[in-house]
């Protein structure tokens, strides 16, 4: 193994992400220089720029690693299952999870989005937008496979799926009574229950919650 590709300096990277996070959510983003980082990670300034070109490609890795997780997740259901209700159950449930795997990267999304530089945003856009449709692409293959409501707007109804999962970081705490999966299977029980036909929300197999 390339010593240079070895795990001191994965996990060197890592490092640099896991310090800039509460540095960032705490300070903002230009709030922080690269030397406060170097220092609170015990680095030099090279070790920084050998894996980040700048803090702006920093804070875009902070945002593109949970959009990353939720599309790749998104994809991995949409190929795996036959069933549109199956899919879209896989995909709520890793959607909502998301906030309890990176909940200080969404933190610091909300927060510092702003200050993307445009080549990082127009990057991090498409990805969000390819989440959307795809999950869109679902929702109406639902409906042409007769699974889901045809009386709903299908574009509607994924912006609220997006709008209601997403308030999730305003209000969800790891100390909270429920689980991130118990809320996964809450989410999905109240979109699934709006979604179905009736013949199709009988039917014994889906199992939902």
């Amino acid at each position: 193994m390339n010593f240079m590709e070895g795990g001191f300096i994965t996990d060197l990277r890592k490092q640099i992400i896991h310090t800039a996070l509460p540095m960032f959510e705490k300070n903002g983003f230009h709030g922080v220089t690269v030397n406060q980082i170097v220092e609170e990670v015990g680095t030099s300034k090279g070790g920084f720029y050998h894996h980040f070109t700048s803090k702006d490609e920093l804070l875009f890795v902070i945002h593109d690693t949970f959009i990353t997780y939720v599309l790749e997740k998104a994809t991995t259901a949409s190929n795996t299952y036959h069933s549109p209700t199956k899919k879209l159950q896989a995909i709520v449930k890793d959607f909502v999870k998301v906030f309890d795997l990176y909940k200080p990267h969404i933190s610091v999304f909300y927060q510092e989005n702003i200050y993307l530089k445009p080549q990082y945003e127009t990057l991090i856009k498409k990805k969000r937008d390819q989440f959307k449709h795809l999950l869109i692409g679902v929702i109406q293959e639902g409906k042409n496979q007769g699974e889901f409501r045809e009386d709903l707007s299908t574009e509607i109804t994924g912006m609220a799926i997006l709008g209601m999962v997403n308030w999730t970081y305003k209000w969800y705490k790891q100390s909270g009574s429920k689980t991130i999966d118990e809320i996964g299977d809450i989410f999905v029980d109240l979109i699934l229950r709006s979604l179905l036909e009736d013949n199709t929300k009988s039917s014994s197999d889906l199992n939902f919650i």
